[in-house]
């Protein structure tokens, strides 16, 4: 008996207007300045910046280029952070903790300027975002939050009350929330495609469908088996995040991916998108495990997203529990149809920020807890001038040690639906806190 379709479409809404395109196939280097594991948004922008600086470098995919985490996102220019300023500051310092708040902002800016500089037409707007709140103690913290933001940083940020709510997003589910002007949307495999065309045209040979196999010591480089033959390489850096697989052990014991879903609706009425996304934004909430969802590029569509528990195949349970949110923030929904409905996978850690650090003489620049359309840019920019030596232009605050390691875990992450499922049981509480 087959599962009942949800969606038209199980492949990302992102790919109708930007399919994965690999490049052209490409001699194999027998040696190479740096090699380059993945090709996504983090894997690109550090070939693009070495091979402006007249490296010979190239990079390989397991797959097509950016057919993970880079096209299925939701092209949310958050660069969020998930630990607050108090857990960052108690884990690593308050100048570690300013350091990474203030990095936010300065990722964001180099990535806008990126687009605009370089010429890339991903359907970037600079539209900013709703953060939605259950009860008044979260909107009294978000609110703090937004004022810290405003006062320490510059950020247009600022507090927005229940009663002034429906300016901002056409539901009543929220007790009031805050708005962040440095945030917008942009087209993520558009981005993608864009910037695989800018990195190809400044010299990175970019290598589809030919995963590593192996990385190992040889002299004073690296020995890299691919499934295209072996090369060798001055220099390693690894850019796989939440597709990670054995080749590089060290890093799969330290990162969990974890399936991220979102559904797309059928095209709405303009009125409709009028009346429940008035000032186009961004939207996400302060739960821990909540929803985020924006309007489409072209402002026709509602695309909702959130953590999906699942592990294997494609289950329809997910794909309904995304559409009863989407319909208990706008029941007027109830009957919409859906487009499509996909998953990736975003890699977390155990203190769940972004990272560069470097071990046994790989460089390694992963871990963006699923807002990689900042970070990894930024990362792989970053890890790029540390592998040229560029001291000053390769500073950051996520270049410390390596994530920790998780117990009795070799890539299967057996124990997320149990996590997922706390999470939401610490959610279910909260709301019913706030509903009192």
């Amino acid at each position: 008996m087959h599962a009942p379709r949800v969606a038209e479409k199980a492949t990302p809404y992102w790919w109708e207007a930007a399919p994965l395109m690999p490049p052209p196939q490409q001699p194999i280097a027998k040696k190479l300045d740096v090699l380059i594991v993945g090709a996504g948004y983090a894997g690109l922008s550090a070939g693009l910046v070495l091979a402006r600086e007249g490296r010979s470098v190239a990079a390989y995919d397991a797959m097509d280029p950016g057919e993970g985490a880079s096209t299925r996102n939701g092209g949310i220019t958050s660069g969020s952070i998930r630990p607050d300023y108090a857990t960052l500051t108690r884990r690593f310092g308050e100048e570690r903790a300013l350091a990474i708040e203030a990095e936010g902002k300065a990722a964001r800016e180099f990535l806008y300027d990126f687009i605009r500089t370089e010429g890339l037409a991903c359907d970037f707007q600079p539209v900013g975002q709703f953060k939605g709140a259950f009860g008044y103690e979260q909107y009294e913290a978000i609110a703090r939050t937004a004022e810290r933001l405003a006062k320490k940083l510059g950020i247009e940020a600022y507090a927005v009350p229940y009663a002034e709510q429906r300016q901002y997003i056409g539901t009543d589910v929220y007790r009031g929330g805050t708005v962040r002007m440095d945030i917008g949307g942009l087209h993520p495999a558009k981005f993608h495609a864009e910037l695989l065309r800018v990195a190809l045209a400044s010299g990175l040979t970019v290598h589809a469908r030919t995963p590593v196999i192996s990385i190992d010591r040889d002299g004073s480089g690296f020995r890299v088996v691919t499934a295209a033959g072996p090369v060798q390489a001055r220099q390693v850096l690894v850019c796989t995040n939440g597709y990670t697989d054995g080749a590089v052990p060290f890093l799969r014991r330290r990162l969990v991916p974890v399936r991220s879903r979102i559904i797309a609706t059928e095209e709405l009425a303009p009125e409709v998108m009028a009346r429940l996304m008035p000032k186009r934004m961004m939207i996400t909430e302060s739960r821990e495990v909540g929803f985020y969802y924006r309007p489409s590029p072209d402002g026709k569509r509602i695309l909702l997203g959130g953590r999906d528990s699942s592990r294997v195949g494609d289950p329809v349970a997910p794909k309904l529990l995304l559409r009863k949110g989407l319909v208990n923030l706008f029941p007027e929904l109830e009957a919409v149809r859906l487009s499509h409905t996909w998953f990736g996978h975003v890699a977390m850690n155990r203190d769940m920020i972004p990272r560069i650090f470097e071990k046994e003489g790989i460089v390694y620049a992963s871990g963006f807890c699923g807002s990689g359309v900042v970070w990894a840019p930024w990362v792989g920019m970053h890890a790029a001038h540390k592998l040229m030596g560029h001291e000053e232009r390769a500073r950051t605050a996520f270049d410390f040690r390596p994530p920790a390691f998780i117990p009795f875990y070799r890539g299967n992450p057996w124990f997320m639906p149990a996590f997922i499922q706390g999470y939401r049981m610490r959610d279910r509480i909260a709301m019913w806190r706030a509903s009192r």
